[in-house]
């Protein structure tokens, strides 16, 4: 069993990423726009191609005011066009902090879930071989394995009906 994750993050690095992240969402609280599914399916998408297409119209909008309709409200314009430059940004980092996080996860995850294969598979032999101890440990476990089901024991001489 090869182990890539063997660093153990301290709770106290933990805290302070924690704390920061909070931080941070605390300070864009005031700023961002939740939005329900049925909206995010609504809008119109900027993606990279309409990202080149919306510099380039905000800079001739800026240098031709007389070709902007009087509807064109160009202060909300530039909010827009200066957020949401700053939030791609913000984004960019935010999923390279996800990619960390969900990668380690996933490989600590893994290397846990093996190791408790082991020691489970290690615990039923033992329980088999009437080990003082095992049994007990392994009922435990067996009721949590994932992927099986384990009906309850019967504790009286009722059958499944109810019916003595």
């Amino acid at each position: 069993m090869e182990d890539k994750h063997a660093l153990f993050i301290p709770d106290d690095v933990v805290s302070q990423v924690l704390s920061l992240v909070n931080q941070a969402k605390g300070l864009l609280q005031p700023y961002v726009t939740p939005l329900t599914p049925a909206e995010r399916h609504t809008l119109p998408k900027m993606g990279e191609k309409t990202l080149s297409f919306v510099e380039k119209a905000h800079e001739f909008a800026v240098q031709n005011p007389n070709l902007c309709p009087p509807y064109l409200n160009m202060t909300a314009f530039n909010t827009d066009f200066a957020d949401v430059h700053n939030l791609l940004m913000l984004n960019n980092v935010t999923l390279q902090l996800h990619e960390y996080t969900d990668d380690t996860a996933m490989t600590a995850g893994s290397e846990a879930y093996q190791a408790a294969l082991v020691f489970y598979n290690s615990v039923k032999m033992a329980a088999r071989q009437n080990i003082p101890g095992a049994k007990a440990v392994y009922e435990e476990l067996r009721k949590r394995f994932p992927g099986t089901r384990h009906k309850p024991v019967e504790t009286d001489a009722k059958n499944s009906d109810g019916i003595a």
